[in-house]
């Protein structure tokens, strides 16, 4: 069955954020019949947003499986289990199931437990969120069961988003995503927290409106516009998030004791370690271009063009021992992890500003030497540190209990703090991301 011949009839299950994108960019890029639905108290308002477009609510899983070729489950990873067992069996004889999850564990055992044994599996992930453009970013295809032509099949079928096709396997999915977000989502959700437990907004100080630091603020209020379900989802379904989550908690503690310490050796010796094992720079060498990858973040000039808040005058800011950035890196040498051979698989813009902006720190060898100089002496940050170390512990245990609910009430009431400059700081993220290409491009 192709797109080019007998059109697929494609159905979608769960009508959320991606599920509405999904239907609306395939309807537009030719699909004729698609079927969607969601909880059955949304039957009535899914017919009032869709009369007119094409896209045809039905009232439950049940009747989108029964007429639909190609089946697409949007929900949560942390439902897909029930889900799936509610409405897998009705699935049409001969189908193509997908699964659009940010967790593919969950999913893989869902589909193996609950759906017929005639359904083959071609499942897909978008690695972006609903408000970005499909076009280049990275589309990953999951062939798990059935016959290879399917995977044409669904080639066909998203040919319209204009994405980048990635064919992994289940395990792979998870260990790449894992591998370019765990560690950077533990990180910038502490970062919030840390900001609301000290009771103040970021940009209304003067140690966080300009260069790096806006790029670290922009990033999290990024993060806590989204939805809550997709970090709890990556953060506790997928073993190896968890395993870098933990660890990431324990380069904080550790590293915030080494600098309490004053024991300077042992942490200069911990940071340059970490830096070569995860970006191959020796210590006496300042970074660069590493196997033919240009940096990510050009440089402090192109970073000060964007700012949250009042710049501090020349000179009369204090350094930053950037501890959320220093146990990153750390997390990732002791894990034998490097992101950046990730980066051509999962690098979408966003990704990329989040790992670009500790491989910036890192490239410098003074910004690193000025940031174990303010770790050891500087007392303005100090109390910051503290508050994030708390808050990457407190990150690292509501993930190991497994807990969705708790998890959902830190991410809210740290959301709930920053609500209100969410759109300025997308509008201003949205500029920093296009400046950084356009720079990139000229390189």
């Amino acid at each position: 069955m192709s797109t080019s011949s007998i059109q697929p009839v494609v159905g979608i299950i769960g009508m959320g954020d991606m599920g509405r994108l999904y239907a609306r960019r395939l309807s537009e890029g030719g699909i004729k019949t698609i079927y969607v639905c969601d909880r059955e108290e949304n039957y009535d308002s899914l017919q009032a947003d869709f009369a007119g477009t094409g896209i045809t609510p039905l009232r439950n899983g049940h009747a989108v499986s029964r007429l639909s070729d190609f089946i697409i489950y949007s929900v949560e990873a942390a439902a897909i289990g029930a889900v799936v067992r509610e409405y897998g069996p009705s699935t049409k004889v001969g189908a193509v199931v997908a699964g659009q999850t940010s967790v593919k564990a969950p999913e893989k055992e869902a589909f193996d437990k609950y759906l017929p044994e005639d359904v083959s599996v071609v499942s897909v992930h978008s690695l972006h969120g609903p408000s970005v453009t499909t076009e280049g970013q990275p589309l990953i295809i999951i062939h798990h069961r059935g016959p290879k032509e399917n995977v044409q099949l669904v080639e066909d079928i998203f040919r319209s988003f204009k994405s980048r096709y990635v064919h992994l396997t289940y395990e792979e999915h998870d260990m790449v995503t894992a591998n370019t977000q765990a560690v950077t989502h533990a990180a910038f959700l502490s970062m919030g927290t840390a900001w609301r437990h000290s009771a103040a907004y970021p940009w209304e100080t003067t140690r966080y409106v300009s260069g790096v630091e806006v790029v670290k603020v922009n990033i999290t209020l990024r993060i806590y516009a989204a939805k809550w379900h997709v970090y709890a989802g990556l953060a506790m379904l997928n073993p190896d998030a968890q395993a870098q989550i933990q660890q990431y908690a324990r380069s904080c503690t550790e590293l915030f004791k080494l600098m309490v310490e004053g024991r300077e050796e042992e942490l200069s010796e911990r940071v340059w370690a970490a830096r070569k094992d995860v970006f191959g720079w020796e210590r006496d060498e300042e970074g660069g271009e590493k196997d033919g990858r240009a940096p990510i973040l050009l440089g402090e000039d192109l970073l000060d063009q964007f700012s949250l808040g009042q710049k501090p005058a020349e000179g009369s800011a204090s350094p930053n021992s950037h501890l959320s950035l220093l146990a990153m890196v750390d997390c990732w040498a002791k894990l034998g992890i490097r992101p950046f051979e990730h980066l051509e698989v999962a690098g979408t813009p966003v990704f990329m500003l989040w790992i670009g902006v500790a491989e910036y720190l890192f490239r410098s060898r003074a910004l690193i030497s000025s940031a174990i100089s303010a770790a050891l002496s500087d007392k303005v940050h100090r109390p910051d540190d503290i508050e994030f170390c708390v808050a990457a512990r407190g990150w690292s245990e509501c993930v190991s209990f497994g807990n969705f609910d708790l998890y959902q009430r830190r991410f809210t009431e740290t959301a709930e703090y920053f609500a209100p400059r969410f759109e300025e700081a997308a509008k201003l993220g949205g500029r920093m991301i296009k400046a950084i290409q356009e720079a990139q491009k000229k390189q």
